[in-house]
């Protein structure tokens, strides 16, 4: 039993929660677009502020570890780890993509006697992205990879199975994914108050990160570019 601050920060949305044995107290997000360094600080400070309740109130505080966005989880992990070095508390972390998944399974529990199987889809550029796949009692039957998406993308898990495809790489799947048991539907974006089950079945297991050494899982290796119009010739 534990007063939890998640922070989801692996997408566009920039997003943190408290929750308290796993029950959401309050949260506050954003989908504008990538400004995490410049809203996540001030959405813990407001958040706490307009409901008078203190950071020494916290227990653990637990970050959406990846994958995803580079940038998103380089500042949502920085955030958590010096919240957790100043508070000395505990630091949680938990997959991106186990987030979505699991919160699905556990509420579009319709699809249940259906043996269907749960997609979450994390977009990472052009027909890539990041993805697993869940059964109905959330346990993990794919693992995390990054994928290009093509016609025969889970082509005999398709054959066998209804599968729910969401998350904000699902959308452009829609013109390759075309099997009549591909069904889009579930949770279009990533939220903090997703993760408040997972984070405290973490804290009553004692699964914490080491704070000075813990980094994000970033998938793929981040490439820098440089815009063509800077190229110094």
């Amino acid at each position: 039993m534990a007063t939890i601050l998640n922070i989801e920060t692996s997408t566009e949305v920039c997003s943190i929660s408290i929750a308290k044995n796993g029950m959401l107290l309050f949260k506050r997000e954003t989908s504008e677009g990538l400004s995490h360094s410049e809203l996540l600080t001030v959405f813990i400070e407001d958040l706490l502020a307009e409901n008078k309740f203190k950071l020494s109130e916290l227990d653990a505080i637990a970050v959406s570890k990846g994958p995803g966005s580079y940038t998103g989880l380089r500042i949502g992990v920085s955030v958590a780890k010096g919240l957790c070095y100043g508070l000395d508390i505990p630091l949680l972390s938990v997959n991106s993509l186990e987030i979505m998944g699991i919160y699905a399974t556990r509420h579009l529990t319709q699809y249940s006697n259906e043996n269907a199987l749960f997609c979450p889809m994390i977009d990472a550029r052009r027909m890539e992205v990041y993805t697993a796949l869940y059964n109905s009692k959330g346990e993990e039957i794919k693992p995390v990879s990054a994928e290009i998406i093509e016609e025969d993308f889970l082509l005999e898990q398709l054959k066998e199975n209804k599968i729910l495809f969401f998350g904000n790489g699902a959308a452009k799947c829609k013109m390759q994914i075309i099997h009549p048991n591909a069904i889009f539907e579930g949770p279009e974006k990533t939220s903090a108050q997703f993760m408040q089950k997972l984070a405290e079945q973490k804290y009553n297991k004692k699964e914490f990160e080491n704070v000075a050494y813990f980094e994000p899982y970033y998938l793929k290796n981040f490439v820098a570019t440089i815009p063509k119009n800077k190229i110094i010739k």
